[in-house]
């Protein structure tokens, strides 16, 4: 075995940095570097393991196959991985290098203008109206959830409070999940039509803008309400943006459960709601009825 990882490791241009051996059990331990650049690859007298074809999306992560192929290192001054991003937290509120006017955006202007419109969008959000508007007690929430992050702009505004945000991609949605990890954020895809995997954790904060009108045309509200107050802790809070349909449904999901309505407002067929999760549980005779 060890030969083999041996002759892999060094086929694919893998260098050793460290081996040791512990001296009480005897359990070894080695410590490979992937390489800088594409030069190793290029002058290797077998191509094995392969290098994966150029129409090989290397970002693509959410139900895809594993292939057995390398692939080639990204070179090129406005190529994404080709540099190291901005330190800590310059990171956080500027554009990465890779993003220009050349794509559109998201919500449809030049991206580079469009992640700058979303994070000044958010910044005004969370200090007028989230963080200063709804009475939520900030230093008690640790953990949040943006459950369509976009950009990561929400988490970006949030920078200041002391909590701990997951950031969502929902699979119907671009990918935008590498400009989150760009900005040092931490996020995963998810199509919310499924449970999400929230071992060890419940949430103090959930956050859906305009998801849940997108998510009717694919699944019942319902189930995925019933999904959010399974993620929520007793006493947490959720606050929704989206049209004015949409939010008052889950204004009446949420009487259903007994939450309480924090906040409600509609202007121009859009709306947002908060609300609170209680510690209110149906009976048993209640729920058989």
């Amino acid at each position: 075995m060890l030969k083999f990882m041996s002759s892999l490791t060094k086929s694919m241009c893998w260098k050793m940095v460290k081996k040791t051996k512990d001296t009480l059990n005897q359990v070894g331990m080695a410590i490979y570097q992937k390489p800088m650049d594409n030069n190793c690859y290029e002058k290797r007298s077998e191509d094995s393991p392969p290098l994966c074809k150029e129409t090989d999306d290397a970002d693509a992560a959410w139900n895809v196959p594993l292939q057995a192929c390398i692939p080639k290192l990204p070179i090129g001054p406005s190529v994404r991985g080709s540099k190291w991003p901005e330190m800590w937290p310059q990171r956080l509120e500027k554009t990465p290098f890779w993003i220009d006017g050349s794509r559109v955006g998201v919500y449809g202007k030049p991206a580079n203008e469009d992640f700058e419109a979303d994070y000044a969008h958010w910044k005004r959000v969370v200090s007028k109206s989230y963080v200063n508007g709804m009475g939520i007690d900030w230093s008690k929430v640790r953990n949040v959830m943006d459950m369509r992050a976009v950009y990561g702009g929400f988490a970006a505004a949030l920078r200041d409070q002391k909590v701990w945000v997951m950031n969502i991609v929902p699979i119907d949605s671009p990918d935008t999940l590498p400009i989150v990890y760009e900005r040092g954020l931490f996020g995963m895809y998810h199509d919310w039509c499924e449970s999400f995997s929230t071992y060890p954790r419940t949430y103090d904060l959930l956050h859906a803008d305009h998801l849940f009108s997108k998510l009717k045309k694919r699944c019942k509200l319902l189930g995925v309400f019933a999904e959010v107050d399974r993620i929520l802790r007793p006493e947490g809070k959720l606050i929704v943006r989206d049209n004015a349909e949409t939010i008052s449904e889950l204004e009446g999901m949420a009487k259903s459960l007994r939450w309480e309505v924090r906040m409600t407002y509609a202007k121009d067929k859009e709306g947002l709601l908060c609300v609170q999760k209680t510690t209110w549980r149906p009976k048993e005779i209640e729920a058989s009825m």
